[in-house]
């Protein structure tokens, strides 16, 4: 605390210019016990600056900033995001070294959030710095965290490797090839982890050679790591590995290491080649992905873990698309649909139907998805069933109408007498997307006879069902079909033992009241609702006057 104490005579100039006396309350804003304060003046960094001059910056605020800010880590995260902005403050590229101490220091802190800031800073000046800038003043830098003591030092180290790089000297280069090299093999879990999350951004910048040297070998090293959090990591790195080689190395040196993450026993490892899948994909090119990918994906389609399942499930659209055209139905007719067993996979395919459809193909895929859409909407899960209730009318509208009538009607009826009510409700409303759809004639054949046979149900639930149907499907179906065809029905249920199913009758006529013609209203309606109004029950009393209240009778 007592770097924090007394005035800030160092930087307050000797013959007392008031001009750079807010200067002098800013520092001693840096050196203040309240932390918002510390934190509001390296906000103003730059305006100190600024007012210092090039050249009091660089020999008295950054000295002062490198040897006196011991912080909370909100400040030092502010610092470090600032001296990443300050090149031109310092007298620009010629003079941007001056910013690698106090950089430096922050990039060995313990708090990674302020570590990954310094190194994003650190990475945007060494592209201001020259190249024999880069060897005197950086690369030392980087050479200094690469052997540091502290792990938090080495894993720093592994974010600077790749922009020094292309930049330097051939003995340099082998330098930062070997300190790469040590930290891949490092004691410390979390470095192996810095370095193996870099594998593919330093891979990029290396030559050709090198690449199949160094970089496979620590790319083999690494995802046969110890720790599934080094080898999950590796995956990522293979992405850009594979993108680099030419095609006739991929086999020998990066798909052994590919098929083994692929069947990694850990799932985190598992999930990671799934997420990644596309990618690797277009890395390795049509021929590995048909010897090689395919069966791979078969198996995380499979996976144990409901995961690794989903991602892979997340992928089928992509990675169907991305197949070479001449033997595309065959892998996904043979290979794909088959696995789609559990229900995530199969959801998945479902929800993009109309992108899988574009790939494979109608006939194709409702023989293949038909029994496993049936299964589906009979599986013990309700929110299974629901899901696939969703995706009805989008099936329908691909599928089109005979199909639907022929396979898939029955299904959508059973939903109607389900026993959890989210679904007998999420039933009704599909019913009035597909009679959107399909048109009135094609719900007064199919839909509308059946709904009407449910009214003599001995279950109430079911009758009831009859009319929350009668309510979605009345406006979709017209003045004559709810005049003619399903009045009636309400009105005999007017009639029911059961007090819900009678109050419910009184909703549905003030819900399909604004349907009918008037006279119906005036005629059928109206004396029905008038003999609910008086009922012995209080809900029927109560929902009968409210729609007499409602409607237009007279």
């Amino acid at each position: 605390e007592e770097k924090r104490a007394g005035p800030a005579s160092t930087l307050y100039c000797a013959d007392g210019d008031d001009s750079l006396y807010p200067i002098a309350v800013l520092i001693d804003e840096l050196r203040n016990e309240d932390v918002q304060l510390r934190l509001n003046s390296i906000k103003k960094l730059s305006t100190i600056a600024l007012a210092l001059g090039v050249e009091r910056t660089r020999t008295e605020l950054l000295p002062f900033l490198t040897d006196t800010i011991y912080d909370e880590d909100e400040v030092l995260l502010a610092l470090a995001e600032q001296l990443g902005n300050f090149t031109m403050l310092v007298g620009g590229p010629e003079y941007v070294h001056c910013l690698l101490p106090p950089l430096e220091s922050l990039a060995t802190v313990e708090e990674t959030v302020v570590r990954d800031k310094a190194v994003e800073s650190l990475r945007k000046i060494s592209q201001e710095h020259s190249p024999v800038d880069l060897e005197v003043h950086f690369e030392p830098l980087v050479k200094r965290l690469a052997s540091g003591d502290w792990f938090t030092s080495r894993t720093s180290a592994c974010g600077l490797f790749s922009v020094c790089y292309p930049r330097v000297s051939s003995t340099v280069k082998a330098e930062i090839r070997q300190h790469f090299r040590t930290l891949c093999s490092d004691d410390t879990p979390m470095v192996r982890r810095a370095a193996a999350s870099k594998l593919g951004e330093f891979a990029k910048v290396l030559e050709l050679d090198y690449v199949k040297s160094d970089i496979i070998s620590l790319f083999t090293a690494l995802a046969s790591d110890e720790q599934d959090s080094v080898r999950l990591l590796a995956v990522e790195a293979c992405v850009s590995i594979a993108t680099l080689l030419p095609q006739e190395d991929l086999e020998t040196l990066v798909m052994p290491t590919l098929r083994q993450a692929a069947e990694d026993k850990s799932w985190r490892v598992r999930y990671m080649v799934a997420d990644k899948f596309s990618e690797l994909q277009k890395a390795v090119g049509p021929e590995i992905t048909k010897n090689d990918l395919v069966p791979a994906f078969q198996n995380l389609l499979k996976d144990c873990e409901a995961e690794v399942r989903a991602a892979a499930a997340n992928k089928v659209k992509e990675f169907c698309e991305n197949l070479p055209e001449d033997n595309r139905e065959q892998i996904i007719m043979t290979h794909i649909l088959p696995c789609v067993k559990c229900p995530e996979v199969r959801l998945n395919i479902i929800s993009n139907l109309d992108c899988v459809n574009e790939v494979i193909g109608i006939r194709q895929l409702s023989q293949s998805l038909l029994p496993a859409i049936v299964e589906l909407a009979e599986d013990a899960k309700w929110r299974v069933r629901l899901a696939i209730i969703e995706y009805m009318p989008l099936l329908a509208g691909q599928l089109g109408v005979e199909f639907f009538d022929e396979k898939l009607n029955t299904l959508c009826m059973a939903w109607l007498i389900d026993h959890v009510y989210a679904i007998r409700e999420a039933a009704t409303c599909n019913l009035m997307k597909l009679v959107e759809k399909f048109g009135a004639e094609w719900a007064q054949n199919t839909i509308v006879p059946k709904v009407l046979g449910m009214a003599n149900d001995p279950n109430y639930l079911h009758r009831m069902t009859t009319l929350f149907c009668i309510n979605a499907l009345s406006e979709a179906c017209g003045q004559e079909i709810t005049t003619k065809q399903m009045l009636p029905v309400v009105l005999k249920m007017s009639n029911d033992q059961v007090a819900n199913v009678r109050f419910n009758v009184a909703k549905s006529l003030q819900k399909i009241g604004p349907v009918l013609d008037n006279n119906a209203l005036q005629t059928e309606v109206k004396p029905v609702l008038e003999k609910l109004a008086s009922d012995q029950d209080m809900d029927v009393k109560y929902f009968a006057q409210e729609a007499i209240s409602v409607l237009p009778l007279a």
